[in-house]
């Protein structure tokens, strides 16, 4: 019997975060890019790279609580934006969990038992709450609380939103207490990427639009550079009943991964990232060992599993013409505790992991 597939929600780049946006509403919203937000009592990550000892740029703030806990819940991803580091892979990269109690003290026994209780369902069941506090989370579907509304979302003309950005001026660095485990940051500047909001939709709001022309033009670019037989590939995948039928085709692992990768992102490209707790990961190159041997949480020993995933429509937004500043990936796959679990008291964040998968051949996202 097959298993049953797992929500997927997509995050798009939404409208600029004007100011610098406190409290609840700050913490409360996911964004690409500006500086880490704090929830209460927690300090907010300022992680450094391994490799050259300066402050990570924010990449995405993801405001993500579980259906079933207790916890407001904030996941934060780094990573180093200077060139020299480009090729450290996971160590210019850092991800970090935050999460505080939405209830009274006197409720902390009962909220600790909801945490040991919690499966993948739950998420799944409330997972468009990325931006919102409600009690009661409907069944997903499309989210407009970010900022503006993103029931247009298909209609507007992102590929002139990609255009032109850039970092703004960095700001002096202050000296916050760094969290145990990142490391202590040298006398410098902390760079930023122009923030915005993100906004969520369902990716099966996307399914009946699907059009396949522009991964097929992208593939037959591919097979100019590499020599793969693609009208072969699409031939077989495209006359098949079966969505897996293509596997059938003798070609390269590679390219096969590589195919359903781009024809599972073909009907909405301009995903920066995609959602999907406790889910499966979208592959863009063959999976090493990294993810058949993740680490178990460093705090409770439990398994990490499958969060969500950066997506290369992102790239284009983390560039800076006049810094000489970027970030390049193919896809950036997030794996974290499968309990979510958080010490009674602790006030920083808890480090999670990341795996990087580089992009086959970059032309194809510029």
């Amino acid at each position: 019997m097959a298993a049953v597939r797992k929500p997927v929600l997509l995050g798009l780049r939404d409208t600029a975060v004007h100011g610098c946006p406190t409290g609840l509403g700050a913490w409360t919203a996911s964004k690409l890019g500006g500086v880490p937000d704090a929830l209460p009592a927690v300090a907010a990550p300022r992680p450094v790279c391994e490799l050259c000892r300066q402050p990570l740029a924010l990449v995405v703030q993801v405001y993500c609580p579980l259906e079933g806990s207790p916890f407001h819940r904030l996941l934060h991803v780094f990573a180093c934006p200077r060139p020299g580091c480009a090729s450290g892979r996971a160590r210019s990269w850092k991800v970090f969990r935050s999460q505080c109690l939405q209830i009274g003290e006197k409720e902390t026994q009962d909220a600790q038992k909801q945490e040991n209780g919690l499966t993948a369902e739950d998420w799944c069941e409330g997972a468009d709450d990325w931006g919102s506090d409600s009690e009661e989370a409907p069944p997903p579907q499309v989210i407009s609380d970010f900022g503006s509304d993103s029931s247009s979302a298909k209609d507007r003309d992102w590929t002139g939103q990609l255009q032109d950005l850039r970092l703004q001026d960095p700001v002096p660095a202050a000296a916050p207490a760094v969290p145990p485990g990142e490391g202590v940051a040298l006398p410098s500047v902390v760079p930023q990427f122009l923030p915005y909001y993100i906004c969520v939709v369902d990716e099966d709001d996307y399914r009946d639009f699907v059009s396949l022309d522009h991964a097929q033009s992208l593939l037959r670019e591919y097979q100019q550079r590499e020599g793969t037989d693609m009208e072969q590939l699409l031939s077989h995948s495209l006359s098949s009943d079966g969505d897996e039928k293509y596997e059938k085709t003798i070609i390269k692992s590679g390219d096969k991964m590589f195919y359903k990768f781009m024809k599972r992102i073909a009907a909405c490209q301009e995903q920066i990232l995609r959602y999907s707790w406790s889910g499966e990961p979208l592959f863009l190159t063959c999976p090493t060992s990294e993810v058949t041997e993740l680490p178990a949480c460093s705090h409770c020993g439990i398994r990490r599993i499958f969060e969500f995933q950066l997506m290369p429509a992102l790239v284009s937004m983390l560039r800076s013409a006049n810094l000489g500043l970027s970030v390049e990936f193919g896809t950036i796959l997030i794996y974290t505790c499968e309990k979510s679990c958080w010490p009674q008291n602790h006030q920083t964040p808890v480090e999670e992991f990341c795996i990087i998968q580089e992009d086959p051949d970059e032309l194809l996202f510029k």
